[in-house]
């Protein structure tokens, strides 16, 4: 549910398998094969209450002033029902529903219809046709990055309107946020539903599913690990950054439209949220290509987690600090202004730099230099479920040297800082940080789980080399 990833290991090499190597093992992709009760209970709790959790936030906005603990108050003490609640909650309109087919059809044109040009005239920017990572079968599927340019069509279209077309309010989508949460809920069902049937009727490519015989289990984590309609869409791709990370933007600009609205302002908090979140958003779709290698294309099979998480976790809950603006608008003196812009400048720093020093050891193969000298580095060995031997490097100088997971940490900076723009008043703008810290913290415990299946004794030299996760010297 998170845009938040870690890169793949680098330099990446294969051999085909020779008889000695035939007991290695071949199955280190992706999520599990067997379903333990823990687990199991764990994607029920998220299947159940997740989408409550959403209808519960953003409620609170509506109907309490952002305040998470008035609502279970006047349940407890009798003064309100359930459906005093409920009845009081927009529901779904004629016009939410077509506001929303319209932007996912439209997204789904321009990921689909409309080829990449950015790469042919931003110097730096690496666009058009691009590989993936092998998967399990050994298949390397090709895709077409053109994220940045649909972000930059859909925002223009945005600021013309704004500025000269006037077709519809900047405020359309805060206007309308509730409705568009029911739609949003339809597409994630819908198209998590569609992937599991898929998977079983006619799969992309069957050598990369994975059946554990638990329904929810199945459903919840994916059975197709790289479902596609046609030669070009790709589920994982467009879920993942379209339309759902488009849209941050676009929610965090109409949250600032909103407050110009009713207090005929944009407060600096405001403008610091837009400008750090739309660094993030822009440096996403800068790094499409470098995306292709990230987790979730690389281990992550597509099902509810992704295909709801995408259409609704994502753009309702990633957004709650300008949400939480509109309703308590928050000036901040100058000095604070300052620190918080420069928490989030620096924190994206570390993020973007550590997974350029990564990026760069890759592609060089390690034929390269990080901070003045050549880095360092363990050589691993894994194989495909086609018996082919793959070598990969994983570094363990520069960040990387001072972490496993050192991007998270820039990451985790970013995110507090996004949190304090909004003062402390109320706790609502903080689920960020607090989500975000349980996230890469449980992502950090299951990347390492599933590195260790993949590399085994190679694994634990790495961890020795490199023996903390997010903060040197104490985690």
């Amino acid at each position: 549910m998170a845009a938040h990833q870690e890169k793949k290991p680098s330099g990446e090499r294969k051999q085909k398998n020779t008889q000695n190597d035939t007991q290695t093992p071949q199955v280190q992709w992706g999520r599990a094969w067997e379903v333990d009760w823990f687990s199991l209970a764990s994607i029920l709790f998220l299947l159940m209450f997740a989408p409550l959790i959403v209808y519960y936030f953003i409620m609170s906005c509506d109907q309490y002033q952002c305040s998470l603990i008035d609502p279970l108050i006047d349940l407890l003490t009798g003064n309100k029902h359930l459906s005093d609640i409920w009845n009081k909650t927009p529901t779904l309109t004629y016009r939410a529903a077509g506001i929303y087919t319209l932007w996912v059809a439209f997204q789904v044109f321009l990921y689909v219809f409309v080829p990449d040009f950015c790469h042919k005239f931003l110097p730096g920017y690496v666009g058009g046709v691009q590989e993936g990572a092998v998967t399990p079968a050994g298949v390397v599927n090709k895709y077409e990055i053109n994220g940045l340019q649909a972000w930059i069509i859909t925002h223009a279209l945005w600021f013309a309107n704004a500025y000269y077309f006037h077709w519809f309010s900047p405020t359309i989508i805060f206007d309308n946020w509730i409705p568009l949460l029911w739609c949003a809920n339809v597409l994630g069902y819908a198209v998590s539903t569609f992937a599991m049937i898929k998977s079983y009727f006619f799969p992309t490519n069957a050598k990369d599913c994975k059946f554990t015989g638990n329904f929810f289990y199945d459903y919840m984590m994916g059975i197709e690990f790289n479902p596609r309609i046609g030669k070009w869409f790709d589920f994982k791709l467009f879920f993942n950054g379209r339309p759902g990370i488009v849209a941050w933007t676009l929610i965090n600009l109409s949250y600032a439209a909103k407050q110009q609205e009713l207090y005929g302002q944009v407060t600096n908090s405001m403008i610091l949220v837009n400008v750090l979140q739309g660094i993030y958003v822009l440096d996403f779709f800068w790094n499409e290509a470098w995306y292709l290698k990230t987790i979730d294309i690389c281990h992550d099979h597509f099902g509810w987690y992704l295909g709801w998480g995408d259409c609704v976790w994502l753009p309702y809950l990633y957004t709650l600090q300008g949400l939480y603006l509109v309703y308590h608008p928050v000036q901040l003196c100058t000095s604070n202004a300052i620190g918080i812009l420069m928490l989030g400048l620096i924190g994206y720093y570390v993020f973007r730099m550590t997974n350029h020093q990564k990026d760069l050891f890759r592609r060089t193969n390690g034929n390269c230099k990080i901070w003045g000298k050549k880095p360092e580095y363990i050589e691993c060995s894994y194989m495909s479920v086609d018996g082919t031997k793959y070598y990969s490097k994983l570094m363990t100088s520069g960040f990387w040297g001072w972490a496993r997971h050192f991007n998270y940490t820039g990451d985790l900076m970013g995110s507090l800082a996004y949190c304090m723009a909004c003062g402390f008043e109320h706790i609502l703008p903080y689920f960020y940080i607090v989500y975000m810290t349980i996230l890469l913290t449980h992502r950090c415990i299951r990347d390492e789980h599933r590195c260790f299946s993949k590399y085994g004794k190679d694994w634990k030299r790495y961890t020795a080399a490199v023996p903390y996760r997010l903060i040197p010297g104490i985690f």
